[in-house]
């Protein structure tokens, strides 16, 4: 039995969630999301509540993911998602130029990245940016790839780590 997939998702006011040709679309106040229907999922809307049903077990393993990402969704019309990056080490830093983030990392060269569509690069300081977005996966996804530029080295702890990561520290060589 699917907990996540028999979780009901109330819809906030200011919300919209329809389901036109096994395709759902989440209209909110910071703009619009769509995602595919899973194959044998069925969704059934009541007044601000929303249940999602499986047509045989088949479907019991994407019932909690179809629930989950219709979920994310509607957080993300309503309140949008944000992912921090800080960026450690003598000389790194970060630039945004428009819809350009440039990655000083300590390459002889600076990393260029192209922000995608939707999302939208804030630089609080010249080590730290907030990647903001009403996708979930696009946030996450460009972060990560943000972060794989230079990941953080567990000897001194130089490279790019999200802003509540924690780094495992080891211990150098022993002098004899």
């Amino acid at each position: 039995m699917s907990r996540i997939g028999n979780r009901i998702i109330t819809v906030p006011e200011g919300v919209t969630v329809e389901n036109i040709d096994n395709v759902v679309t989440v209209k909110g106040p910071k703009g619009t999301l769509h995602q595919p229907m899973l194959q044998d999922i069925t969704m059934k809307q009541e007044n601000n509540e929303i249940t999602l049903e499986r047509k045989n077990e088949n479907a019991k393993a994407m019932h909690g993911t179809m629930n989950a990402l219709i979920k994310n969704m509607i957080i993300g019309v309503t309140n949008g998602y944000s992912k921090g990056l800080e960026i450690i080490g003598v000389g790194y830093r970060f630039n945004v130029q428009g819809n350009k983030l440039v990655i000083n990392a300590g390459f002889s060269h600076p990393v260029e990245m192209q922000v995608p569509e939707g999302l939208k690069v804030e630089a609080t300081s010249n080590t730290e940016i907030t990647i903001n977005g009403i996708d979930k996966t696009l946030v996450g996804e460009f972060a990560a790839n943000v972060r794989k530029v230079r990941p953080p080295e567990p000897y001194k702890g130089k490279g790019i780590r999200y802003k509540d990561e924690h780094i495992r520290r080891k211990e150098g060589k022993k002098a004899a």
